[in-house]
Order: structure tokens, then C-alpha cells, then sequence
């Protein structure tokens, strides 16, 4: 299906003033700051500069990007540093997918305590992983994986998940071996489910009683110790859904498949396919359904209020690195995985300074430089300007 060129800075900057005005009181900081960096995006507002081809003349103006990291246009460039980041840390061994959900009735007191939930989501499925994996019974080793916390669906919903990238194998208790998974199989799911189950419902229970959750409108009742362990006795009992899928084809492969995940937003604007009589019409894949393609059809307001409901915590950390990917030994772990799989030292990565659109080039494979009308000349900076200086400022949280 061809794109419609509407982005969701279209029905920000449509519907987002009227959203504000109706909802000033329930809307946060942060969800503010995202409508205002998404609508001023790539526009005069921000300020940018003009650029003339060196060969044919042809001219044309850049706006500024907001780098917000819930803007549909701004994640390019991050998430292809990510990965560039990443590629000096992969191993010559299996690689695992293993995603961690949770209930309905606990999504919902996760939707009204995102930033402690979230940490808890986080927390509990690490230790989850590690715990299993050290466990002599079903591996006996120390291994490594980042996580990407993702909060929607594909109708833009809540639900909160977390996304794993585990190496299939780690180092032994005494760091002198390499101690590799059995081939196509990594940790048993079942077991991984039922401590991630006791973990999370401990770990949630010791913030409630450290008075570290609210509750409002349909949860006011949980306030009460009583009433709130008698919601979470069901969640006690059913089966919390842990999926490990098959590991990937290679250590290659893992970065093709996890650029699907980290710095992703809600929705991206290639979804988009029309906004009119106020009502935005976006494509969605139905995965209780065969994975079928829909079309979904929302009121504008909320489409808006269904976005908002994914802008994480000021300074919340969305993807998470564990075990020998941990950033305070990630440096000399990896290198005695490298060397315990025989595998040549990892190069230095370059300290010098690229300009962007080089970087970017470098990164990409796409060239901002080449002139976009006679694919010959370059597009060279011939003037620069500043931003509206009325506009509030917007806080890089690239």
C-alpha cells in the first residue's frame, strides 16, 4: 500500500491544541514536551539552514530535527549508531529472542505507576534470566543480553513487554570456559514464566508497602493492603507468558532483527494512511487473527491520547544490557568471551570527528551530500538560521 505522506506531527499540529485545552489537567510534563518537539519537528520554528548544489544551483532549506526519542522522524540516526555500537560486541555463537509480558489486570496498575513498574518489569525479568541460566541444572553460566521495553500494541494500546537479546551460552562460574546452550534451544519457557511470576508479584508487593504506588479512579480501591493482594491473587495462578522464539540464523542476523525494536515509537509514520472529518485511518496487523493487515479508523483526539500513553518517564532507560553486557564490565567480559571462542580481538572503534551528514552517510548508506535534482553535484551550506526564539525550549532525549 502506497504511503500518504501524513505523519503523526500532522494530527498533532491539527488536534493537539483542542487535546490540550481539553485535557490540561491530566496530561504530563513529559507528554507535553513530546506533543510540542513532535509538532515543531523539521520546521522553521527550530531554526535549520539552506543549501545551494555546487553544480546545478539548485537550492533547498533543512529544518532542524526536535531528537526526541518518541518522534517518528527523529530515530535514524540513533538507531543506526546503536547498531553500528553493537556490531563490535557479537559472538560467534547462537542468539535467542525472549520477550516477557504480563497480565491485563497488572498492565493496569503498570499504566498508573509507569516508572516503578516498568524498573520492576525490567529487574524481574533480568534476574529471571540470570538466576535460570546460572542454575547448574539447565545451563551453568553467566550470560549476557540487552533489553528494549516496549508499551504498545499494534492498535497503540498498553501493553507493556520487554523484548531480549540473549547469547546462547555464557562464561563458567570461574570465567576459565565458554559454556554453550544445547543447539536450537536456550532456557525452558515454563520455568522462566514461574519465577518471573514469583519475582515480579514479590518485587511489586514490597512498592506497595514502601507506599511507592498510586491509585486512581477504577484502582482507588487497591489503596487498601486487603483489597490490593486480593487483585493480585488471580495473577498468582494463571500462566504469565514468557515466548523464547528460535534462535536466529546468525550472529548477523540478530542486528537485522532487532533494529525492528530498539528506538522504535508507538507508530511510525509509514502506518498512516489518512486524516480526515477529524478522524485518523492507520494500518495495523492483527496477531490474534492470523497476523492479518487491518485498517483501523480513530477519532483524532484518540488517536493523540492513545500515542501519549507511550511517552516514557523523564530519563527512563529503555534498553537495559545484563550479565557480561553490563556497562561497568562490558569491555573486559566481552573480550574474554572473544578470546574463550577463539575469536580475533574486536578493533578500536575511531575517536575522530565526523561531520553529521558524513555520519550519517556512514551509517546509513544514504548521502545527505549528493544533490537530490543532477545526482551529480553537492549540496553545500550557504546559510544558517536560528529558531523562533518564543517557542519553549525542547530537551534533547536522544
Amino acid at each position: 500500500m502506497a504511503r500518504s505522506g501524513l505523519e503523526v506531527a500532522d494530527v498533532f499540529r491539527c488536534y493537539g491544541e483542542a487535546y490540550r485545552q481539553r485535557y490540561d489537567a491530566s496530561l504530563s510534563a513529559a507528554q507535553r514536551r513530546v506533543m510540542t518537539a513532535i509538532e515543531l519537528c523539521r520546521t522553521a520554528a527550530l531554526g535549520g539552514h539552506i543549501e545551494q548544489c555546487d553544480r546545478c544551483n539548485h537550492q533547498r532549506i533543512c529544518y532542524n530535527s526536535c531528537r526526541d526519542r518518541h518522534c517518528p522522524k527523529c530515530q535514524s540516526m540513533a538507531r543506526a549508531q546503536w547498531l553500528e555500537d553493537r556490531q563490535s560486541e557479537l559472538l560467534d555463537t547462537q542468539y535467542f529472542h525472549v520477550v516477557f509480558t504480563m497480565p491485563q489486570p497488572i498492565a493496569a496498575i503498570t499504566y498508573q505507576n509507569k516508572e516503578k513498574v516498568y524498573d520492576i518489569l525490567f529487574k524481574a525479568s533480568s534476574e529471571t534470566l540470570r538466576t535460570i541460566a546460572a542454575d547448574p541444572k539447565h545451563l551453568g553460566a553467566q550470560i549476557g543480553f540487552f533489553a528494549v521495553l516496549h508499551t504498545w500494541g499494534q492498535n497503540l494500546l498498553h501493553h507493556p513487554h520487554l523484548h531480549c537479546v540473549v547469547a546462547g551460552g555464557g562464561l563458567s562460574p570461574d570465567g576459565t570456559s565458554w559454556i554453550a546452550c544445547r543447539a536450537d534451544f536456550f532456557l525452558p519457557v515454563r520455568v522462566l514464566g514461574h519465577l518471573f511470576r514469583r519475582l515480579f508479584l514479590e518485587y511489586l508487593e514490597k512498592a506497595f508497602d514502601a507506599g511507592e504506588l498510586q491509585f486512581f479512579s477504577s484502582l482507588e480501591p487497591l489503596r487498601a493492603r486487603r483489597t490490593f493482594l486480593r487483585y493480585l491473587a488471580p495473577a498468582r495462578k494463571t500462566e504469565w507468558v514468557v515466548y523464547a522464539k528460535p534462535p536466529f540464523a546468525g550472529p548477523e542476523d540478530v542486528l537485522r532483527y532487532v533494529a525492528r525494536y530498539t528506538h522504535r515509537v508507538a507508530i511510525s509514520n509509514d502506518r498512516l494512511l489518512d486524516l480526515d472529518d477529524g478522524k485518523v485511518q492507520f494500518r495495523w496487523r492483527d496477531y490474534r487473527n492470523g497476523s492479518r493487515c487491518k485498517t483501523m479508523a480513530l477519532a483524532a483526539e484518540e488517536f493523540i491520547r492513545r500515542f501519549l500513553i507511550h511517552v516514557l518517564p523523564e530519563g527512563f532507560q529503555r534498553i537495559r544490557y545484563y550479565g557480561f553486557l553490563a556497562n561497568r564490565y562490558r569491555e573486559q567480559k566481552l573480550a574474554l568471551c572473544r578470546q574463550l571462542l577463539h575469536m580475533s580481538p574486536s578493533e578500536p572503534k575511531s575517536e575522530a570527528k565526523v561531520d553529521y551528514r558524513d555520519r550519517y552517510e556512514q551509517l546509513t548508506g544514504t548521502s545527505l551530500r549528493t544533490c537530490p535534482v543532477c545526482h551529480i553535484g553537492h549540496m553545500v551550506v550557504i546559510e544558517a538560521f536560528d529558531g523562533l526564539k518564543t517557542q519553549p525550549p525542547i530537551r534533547d532525549t536522544s
